[in-house]
């Protein structure tokens, strides 16, 4: 019997973002510590299994509390349902007929839960990989991302933009450009994976506090409402947003600057995107804690996403573990990220150490 695995990793919007859902740019990443594996094999009838984010089934009502805290009520099947109909409802509209064949489909997922790592579309987008192997159908690598962001977006009405779905699909450190005229004329953006190479020079960190967990769209409805009635103020962000990610893509294409220019000039857009931020968005004390604590230890910092996790660069292994021990205090949690490339998606999902059940 055939078996389908796919994997989609966690993303760290590391400039520019939130501007990817008001036409702007953004520059983000995926790391492999954290991630969603699928398997898809045959089966006579449609069936979406369960993950420990879906279960109905509980031992008491302390644990049923503790799991509603941790991953909220919706869970991923819906996920997959959308993901599946969108993937469907393209393949008809171009006039393709899928073989006559059904699956079962099963997941699990580590990624901290709605702490702005993007778990929901590492979800979909590891369906859709899944489904495109399954049908054996080849969809553009950049509608790909489109067809995630619709399943969220249209059938689930989850607020959301590009970012996350792109970077999912196209791995390792992207900049991606939401020129709203191109958008609108091709529903996808201009986006660009950086050199491997490019990733690897970056002191990065991942900090998150899994306490933080917070719906990604809530975080967005007053500055969307804000921005669709034209708000100047808002208006002026989100160029200032996109035009701190494009400084970011510069900077790292530039010929060879050197280590401690380009650390200084990273680290000083990174902590411009959240004092922007900051202006603009409700910013809960607990989120702008984690950022100013980073600081405070010598770090750059803002959030990876909506808030409840930050990124940001450190100069050396020293400061490192003085950032990790000041987060330690308040409950969050440091990692260093190793930035995912295509070749993790089909990595022996047994062998690797990269990835872990939670």
């Amino acid at each position: 019997m055939e078996i389908i695995r796919t994997r989609s990793f966690a993303r760290a919007g590391l400039l520019g973002n939130p501007s990817d859902g008001y036409f702007g740019k953004t520059l983000s990443f995926t790391f492999t510590q954290f991630g969603v594996e699928l398997v898809m094999t045959e089966s006579s009838r449609i069936r979406f299994q369960q993950g420990e984010v879906d279960d109905a089934t509980f031992a008491s009502m302390d644990e049923m509390s503790r799991n509603l805290r941790l991953y909220g009520y919706y869970g991923g099947i819906r996920l997959l349902k959308a993901t599946a109909k969108r993937f469907f409802d393209w393949c008809q509209e171009r006039g393709i007929a899928l073989p006559k064949r059904n699956f079962t489909v099963e997941y699990k997922i580590n990624i901290p839960r709605l702490v702005g790592l993007s778990g929901s579309s590492a979800i979909c987008s590891a369906m859709l990989k899944a489904l495109m192997k399954f049908y054996e159908v080849t969809i553009p690598l950049e509608y790909q991302p489109t067809i995630c962001l619709e399943a969220e977006r249209e059938e689930l009405r989850i607020n959301c933009g590009f970012q996350d779905r792109v970077i999912q699909i196209y791995n390792g450190l992207v900049f991606m450009d939401f020129d709203k005229s191109f958008v609108e004329s091709h529903n996808y953006g201009k986006y660009e994976r950086l050199n491997d190479e490019t990733a690897k020079r970056l002191n990065l960190y991942i900090a998150y506090d899994a306490a933080r967990a917070e719906e990604s769209g809530e975080a967005h409805k007053e500055v969307k409402r804000l921005f669709e009635a034209k708000n100047a103020d808002v208006l002026a962000a989100m160029s200032e947003f996109a035009d701190i990610a494009q400084q970011g893509r510069d900077l790292l294409c530039s010929p060879s600057p050197s280590p401690s220019a380009l650390s200084a000039k990273l680290a000083s857009l990174i902590n411009a995107n959240f004092d922007l931020r900051d202006r603009i968005f409700h910013v809960a004390e607990e989120n702008r804690r984690m950022v100013m604590t980073a600081r405070a230890a010598g770090a750059s910092a803002k959030f990876a996403g909506s808030g409840g996790a930050i990124v940001g660069t450190y100069e050396d292994d020293a400061q490192f573990e003085r950032l990790k021990a000041s987060l330690a205090e308040i409950g969050t949690v440091a990692l260093k990220p190793t930035i995912a490339t295509s070749a993790d998606e089909t990595a022996d999902f047994t062998a690797s150490g990269t990835w872990r059940n939670s």
